[in-house]
C-alpha cells in the first residue's frame, strides 16, 4: 500500500521497526525543502509576504492536527516529541495540581516517557506512583482499574497502545469511570494516533501526547493536546520570545493565551509545516484503512511465526501492529543482528519499557511493528530467514 511514496523502500531493505519511527514519504522532504528554499522566514514575527506565508502554513498544520484528533485548534501545542509533551504535562500542570500523598496510577508496561516524569514528581513532590495490575495476557482491564483506585487517586496515566505488548486499552470506559471519581486521565498516544482514528472529544481525554515521526512526519515535532480549561491552568516550562504580549522593566508581564503561551522561541517551523502535509497524506489513505491493513499484516505474521517451534510470542492476543517475540536460546540483540545480515530491520532490547520484565519474566525481546507500506511478501522473507537450519551456527 503506497510503497511508491517511500524512496527508502527502493533500497534492498525490509523495515519492521515502525514503533520506533516510521519511514518518510518523499512529500515530507519536498514540503520542508520548499520552506527552506522559497519562504524561510520566522513564524509569528514578520509583516511581510514570506513571513505571512509561514504563519499561514504553520497555523494550517495546527488546524490539520486538531481536526485529525477531533480537538479545537487552540488546544494543540507543538512540542519537540511525545516525551517533551508528557514532561510538559506532568511538570507544567500536575506538579502544581497534585499535593503530597496524592496518587498517580500507571502500569508496568508503560514507556519510560510515561514513567520517569511521574517518578521525578514523586521524588520532588511526595506523591505516590502506583500500578494497575495487568491481566494474565498483560492487558489492562476496566475491572483492574476499578480495583486499583483509592481515595488518593488523582491521575491515571496510560498509553493508549503499549509499545511492546501492543494492547489497545479500553480508554473510553476507563476515562468515563475515572471522571466519575474526579480523576484526570493522561494518554500517551505515541503508538495509537499514527495507527487508528482518535477522537479526543469522544474519548473525553484530558491530556494527550504524540510524535510526528512515528506517523510519517519529521523528527523534532510533537503534539500536546489538552482540554482548553486545563491548558489555561498549566505553567510553561520555558519562557521567552513569542509567548508574551509585553513586559516592563519593573517585572510586569503580559502573557499570550494558549497555545502560544507554551511555544516560546522559534519552533521547528519546517517540521511543523511538513507535518501538516503528512496529515493530509494520512487523511487521503484513511486511518481506518491503515488500522485494518496493520491487523491483516499482524495476523498473517502470527500465522507464519507459529510455523517455527522455537519462536516464543509474548503478545499473541493484542490488536495492534506490534508483535514481541524471541527465538529460543538466542539473545534478542543477536537475532536482530542476524536479521540485519538479510537487510531485515527489527527492534531488539527492552524498548524503553524497562519494568515490563517483571510481568513477562524476560528483559529483552525482538519486536516487529508494522505500518501500511509493509507486505506479506516481506513477512515471508522474514520467516524464510528464521527457518534457516543454520541460524544458530551463523549467530554463534
Amino acid at each position: 500500500m503506497h510503497r511508491e511514496d517511500f524512496d527508502l523502500l527502493k533500497q534492498d531493505i525490509i523495515y519492521f521497526d515502525n514503533g520506533a519511527t516510521t519511514l518518510k514519504p518523499h512529500l515530507l522532504a519536498e514540503a520542508i525543502s520548499d520552506y527552506y528554499n522559497n519562504y524561510s522566514a520566522n513564524a509569528h514575527r514578520g509583516d511581510y509576504d514570506i513571513s505571512l506565508k509561514v504563519d499561514e502554513n504553520f497555523e494550517k498544520s495546527r488546524f490539520l492536527v486538531s481536526d485529525f484528533i477531533g480537538a479545537d485548534s487552540n488546544e494543540i501545542i507543538f512540542t519537540n516529541n511525545a516525551t517533551d509533551s508528557l514532561n510538559k504535562i506532568v511538570l507544567g500542570y500536575f506538579s502544581h495540581y497534585l499535593e503530597p500523598e496524592d496518587e498517580v496510577l500507571i502500569t508496568t508496561s508503560e514507556h519510560a516517557s510515561n514513567v520517569l516524569p511521574w517518578f521525578e514528581l514523586a521524588k520532588n513532590k511526595g506523591i505516590t506512583v502506583s500500578y494497575i495490575p495487568l491481566d494474565n495476557i498483560h492487558h489492562v482491564t476496566l475491572d483492574n482499574v476499578k480495583k486499583s483506585i483509592t481515595k488518593h487517586t488523582k491521575v491515571i496515566s496510560l498509553a493508549h497502545i503499549t509499545n511492546v505488548i501492543g494492547d489497545v486499552r479500553p480508554l473510553k470506559e476507563i476515562i468515563e469511570f475515572a471522571h466519575m471519581n474526579n480523576i484526570l486521565v493522561v494518554v500517551d498516544g505515541a503508538q495509537s494516533v499514527p495507527h487508528m482514528k482518535i477522537d479526543v472529544k469522544d474519548l473525553d481525554i484530558d491530556f494527550l501526547a504524540f510524535s510526528a515521526h512515528k506517523m510519517c512526519g519529521p523528527t523534532g515535532v510533537g503534539v500536546l493536546y489538552g482540554k482548553y480549561e486545563l491548558l489555561k491552568k498549566m505553567y510553561p516550562l520555558i519562557v521567552g520570545g513569542g509567548m508574551n504580549g509585553s513586559f516592563e522593566a519593573n517585572g510586569d508581564v503580559s502573557y499570550n493565551e494558549p497555545p502560544y503561551f507554551y511555544e516560546a522561541g522559534t519552533p521547528n517551523i519546517a517540521g511543523v509545516i511538513g507535518f501538516g502535509k503528512v496529515i493530509e497524506y494520512l487523511n487521503q489513505i484513511g486511518m481506518d484503512n491503515i488500522h485494518k491493513r496493520e491487523l491483516e499484516l499482524r495476523n498473517y505474521a502470527l500465522h507464519r511465526l507459529k510455523e517455527i517451534d522455537d519462536i516464543i510470542i509474548y503478545n499473541e492476543y493484542s490488536q495492534s501492529g506490534i508483535i514481541a517475540f524471541n527465538y529460543k536460546d538466542i539473545f534478542a540483540q543477536d537475532l536482530a543482528i542476524y536479521l540485519n545480515k538479510y537487510h531485515i530491520c527489527v527492534r531488539a532490547g527492552n524498548h524503553c519499557a524497562k519494568i515490563l520484565k517483571d510481568e513477562i519474566n524476560i528483559k529483552n525481546t525482538c519486536r516487529l511493528s508494522f505500518y501500511f507500506y509493509n507486505t506479506e511478501e516481506e513477512i515471508d522473507k522474514l520467516i524464510e530467514v528464521l527457518k534457516n537450519p543454520n541460524i544458530k551456527k551463523e549467530i554463534f
